[in-house]
């Protein structure tokens, strides 16, 4: 008896050194392949976001979101997290026929992902309202295309 807890402990104590020398997700390496991109090439997925908007289309405006994702848009205080929120946002933003310029921008690059934050203008041809506000745009790659993850977007405080 004695002899067979002895030997118990000794694999148990092989097994946790064994672990702790090489725990099971170091033994499994994941690599990944990054898209080459530039800033040029990530400041022009704004450029597609707006002239999504241009047709009046909500359903284009949302695919240029990720499945997952987040939209904290600047005239709502619900965050819209599916594609049918995001579509019943656009559906009333679109009705005043905005379109958006950006006034200044800084953009990250990463292993398939990329942030691009500043400040935009938008003006709304329907109301001729003009509304200032900052953005940050995070994107990912999807293997096929840029698509956003998520997307802030609120009025500039000051007046």
């Amino acid at each position: 008896m004695k002899k067979t807890v002895v030997l118990t402990l000794l694999a148990a104590g092989t097994v946790l050194t064994g672990f702790a020398s090489n725990p099971p997700s170091s033994t499994s390496t994941r690599t990944e392949v990054c898209k080459a991109t530039s800033e040029q090439e990530i400041a022009a997925l704004f450029d597609r976001w707006n002239q999504s908007l241009q047709t009046g289309d909500p359903h284009k405006v949302v695919a240029n979101y990720a499945e997952k994702s987040v939209l904290l848009p600047t005239v709502s205080n619900t965050p819209r997290l599916n594609p049918a929120q995001k579509e019943d946002y656009f559906k009333h933003f679109l009705e005043n026929k905005p379109s958006g310029r950006i006034d200044s921008r800084t953009i990250e690059i990463g292993c398939n992902s990329a942030v691009d934050a500043g400040l935009y203008t938008f003006t709304f041809a329907k109301t001729g309202a003009v509304v200032k506000a900052r953005y940050t745009y995070t994107y990912k790659w999807d293997g096929n295309k840029w698509l956003i993850t998520s997307h802030h977007s609120s009025a500039m405080p000051e007046k």
